[in-house]
Parts: C-alpha cells; structure tokens; sequence
C-alpha cells in the first residue's frame, strides 16, 4: 500500500508490505495542498509528541517556594499572576491528567513571585509550576 504523507511543507510517497516501510519518493511542496480526505491513519506517519515545558535554569528560578506538579499532565488553566496575593489551599492551576481536571493548590499563603508553565504547556511529576514569595 502506498502513503502520500506532507511534513513541514514536503511530500514523501511511502510504500508499505509485510509492515517493513519503503521510502519510494521526497519532494517539496509547491502550491498549498488542499485538505485530504480522512482515511485510516499510516503505520509510518506517527504523530511526533508535544514537547514537554522546559525546566527553568537554577538561577532562573525567583526566590520563595516552588509549587511543583503533583502527576505528569497538560496545563488547562493558570487561575493566577504574577504578584498576585494567594492564601493557602487557593487554586493555581488546572492541570490535566488521564482525562481529568487536577488542581493545583497553593502550600503556603503569599505572592505569587513567578509562574514557570504556561497553558497548554506539558509538565511531568514534581515539574516546578510557580513561585509563591
């Protein structure tokens, strides 16, 4: 069987037997492709992962107390900013995990002197999150 898939703006034509893969053809995109229609997804076209928040430099990190992720998961929401004042138990972030809505409370009451993450970013387990002052 033979796939046509389109990566960063070239075409590469691969065939498929036995499930060993053949690159027959590589060229590069001229013209906008148009939407293909959706068919069953190519044994060799695996999606690439979303690449994970980057862990700030020792010295980039603000002085206080991290709040670190309690589980690997994506950022939905960051309900606060920086400066703001938070008690302890207050809500900072939605973190997603295994489909489900985590919160990510606040350890200690404070300000929030630096938020490390942003929305939509990928965090593992003890991922530093923000800083409270």
């Amino acid at each position: 069987m033979k796939y046509k898939v389109t990566l960063n703006n070239r075409v590469y034509e691969v065939e498929v037997e036995q499930g060993e893969a053949m690159l027959v053809d590589e060229y590069e995109l001229k013209a906008p492709a148009a939407p293909a229609p959706a068919a069953a997804p190519a044994p060799v076209a695996a999606a690439a992962p979303v690449a994970a928040a980057p862990a700030p430099a020792a010295g980039a990190v603000a002085a206080g107390e991290v709040v670190k992720s309690p589980m690997p998961g994506n950022i939905l929401k960051i309900n606060v900013a920086q400066g703001q004042q938070v008690k302890e138990g207050d809500v900072l972030i939605i973190l997603e995990a295994m489909k489900m809505e985590n919160e990510v409370v606040s350890t200690k009451s404070g300000t929030v002197a630096q938020i490390l993450v942003s929305k939509g970013a990928v965090v593992e387990t003890d991922s530093p999150l923000v800083v409270i002052a």
